[in-house]
């Protein structure tokens, strides 16, 4: 068994707290990704799953072995770092064969792996080459060979796809999805690139920077599309999806309709229940971009219509992405580029309130 067991995990550098209450159960052969903007503890939660920072409370279990006091070197991991963190004076067969002759294994048996980790990430017309002679995905590509032939027990990659530019990193998820997928290893990857998480993880776990109104480190877990069609919170909403989720302030009337700036929304009939207490109160009514459109494009058969001025306009080829100011708010619709609007122009826009997503103004929980 190699699944990871997060318990109760704390991490603080003196008086400031990174990781509060990290629970997590990583399952054998899982692909998981940690995600979250800059400062949210995913790389430290990371560097103590590998050894490489003691924690200040709670326990790392590889499988059923604990491992807070096993040194790095035993607990069968292997660690892709960002910067590639190559030997410059080494070609290519040297670096992948290094940590194989550390081991002191057969000399034929080093050739062997290294020559089998090569073909697999395409690097055997390179072998003889320096990193500074190497691409940037080819340097990365060696990175990963150097991790592959130890053939660890858990892979561990810190931000490995940071450095390429769009195209590499396209092309590099799709080469480390597939990876995954022949060697069925434990993964756990970090990003803070959110299209990464979605697109590489069996699952993914949010994480968000401690504040008063988040207690915990760890935010969400779930498939992508879990996090994406029910977030916990506001934090999860606001972070997961690009553009990000449109939250508006509304108050509750009494037939249960969400009065807004500029709109009024009625709800889905499951949701009437949840609002009963909020009446003449305000809750948080989140759409995403998708779920806002011209009249007539989309049959919704509960839509309610909006009136505003457009303000932003971001063309990408076959949609543009609108910024609407409606009322008091600005509401963010992925429209049609072969229909887009004009700067400053007054459109209207039709919103799908079997979509909606309603927050606890207080809490920033989903009303469930």
């Amino acid at each position: 068994m190699n699944g990871i067991t997060l318990r109760g995990v704390g991490k603080r550098f003196g008086d400031v707290r990174v990781i509060e209450n990290l629970d997590l159960e990583i399952r054998e052969r899982e692909f998981m990704v940690f995600v979250g903007p800059s400062g949210c503890g995913k790389t430290t939660a990371l560097r103590m799953i590998a050894g490489l920072e003691e924690l200040s409370e709670g326990q790392v279990l590889i499988g059923d072995r604990v491992v807070n006091d096993v040194s790095p070197k035993d607990r069968d991991v292997a660690m892709v770092f960002q910067n590639y963190a190559l030997y410059p004076h080494m070609s290519v067969r040297e670096n992948l064969a290094f940590a194989l002759k550390i081991r002191r294994l057969p000399a034929e048996e080093i050739r062997r792996t290294v020559d089998e980790a090569a073909g697999m990430l395409g690097l055997t017309p390179f072998m003889d080459r320096k990193p500074k002679a190497l691409s940037g995905g080819q340097r990365q590509r060696v990175a990963l060979g150097r991790a592959l032939v130890r053939k660890p027990a858990v892979f561990l990659f810190d931000e490995p796809l940071s450095n390429l530019d769009a195209d590499l990193r396209v092309q590099m998820r799709a080469e480390l999805s597939k990876l995954q997928h022949r060697l069925q290893t434990t993964t756990v990857y970090v990003t803070h690139d959110q299209v990464e998480a979605m697109t590489l993880g069996h699952r993914i776990a949010v994480f968000s920077p401690l504040r008063q109104d988040l207690h915990t480190t760890l935010q969400q877990v779930g498939s992508p599309l879990e996090v994406y069609d029910r977030p916990n919170n506001v934090f999860v909403a606001r972070f997961i999806g690009t553009p990000s989720m449109n939250l508006l302030t509304t108050t509750v009337g009494t037939d249960g309709r969400l009065v807004g700036s500029g709109f009024t929304a009625t709800p889905p009939e499951g949701c009437l229940p949840l609002l009963k207490g909020y009446v003449g109160r305000s809750v948080l009514m989140g759409i995403r971009p998708e779920q806002v459109a011209e009249p007539g494009v989309h049959a919704w058969p509960n839509a309610a219509a909006a009136k505003g001025t457009v303000e932003i306009i971001e063309t990408i080829g076959h949609e543009v992405i609108v910024h609407v100011r409606i009322g008091a708010d600005l509401m963010i619709a992925r429209l049609d580029a072969r229909r887009a609007p004009r700067f400053g122009e007054l459109i209207e826009v039709a919103l799908n309130c079997d979509a909606l997503h309603l927050f606890d103004p207080t809490s920033g929980q989903r009303l469930e």
